[in-house]
C-alpha cells in the first residue's frame, strides 16, 4: 500500500521557519522524483519544489527561490522542505508528490500525500 505522510506544518509568524517532512512507503522511493506542491482555496495546486530521484538536481518556483530548500534521504524514504523567511503568501496546504516516468516521459506512477496546513500570520 502506497503512503505519503506529510508532517511539520503549523502556524508561524512572518519571517519564521518550518520544516516539512514526507515519509514514503509502498513503492521504490529512490526511483521517483519528489515534489512539494501547495494549494489555497479557489486556486490551482502550485508546484513549489522538485528534486530528482538521486537528489542531484532541484528546481523551485520563482516565488520561493532563495527561501525554500528541498532535500531527500533515500536511505529513510523521506523528502523534506525547509522553509525560511516565510511570508503570509506562503499560507497553503502543502502536498508531497512522487512521480516516476519512463525514459520516454510516460508516467509510470504518481502519488499524493494528504497534505499539511501551513499558516503564516502575525
Amino acid at each position: 500500500q502506497v503512503q505519503l505522510v506529510e508532517s511539520g506544518g503549523g502556524s508561524v509568524q512572518p519571517g519564521g521557519s518550518l520544516r516539512l517532512s514526507c515519509a514514503a512507503s509502498g513503492f521504490t522511493f529512490s526511483g521517483a522524483s519528489m515534489s512539494w506542491y501547495r494549494q489555497v482555496p479557489g486556486k490551482e495546486r502550485e508546484l513549489v519544489a522538485t528534486i530528482t530521484s538521486a537528489g542531484g538536481k532541484t528546481d523551485y518556483a520563482d516565488s520561493v527561490k532563495g527561501r525554500f530548500t528541498i532535500s531527500r534521504d533515500n536511505a529513510n524514504n523521506t523528502v523534506y522542505l525547509q522553509m525560511n523567511a516565510l511570508k503570509p503568501d506562503d499560507t497553503a496546504v502543502y502536498y508531497c508528490n512522487a512521480l516516476r516516468r519512463t525514459s520516454w516521459g510516460t508516467i509510470v506512477y504518481r502519488y499524493w500525500g494528504q497534505g499539511t496546513q501551513v499558516t503564516v500570520s502575525s
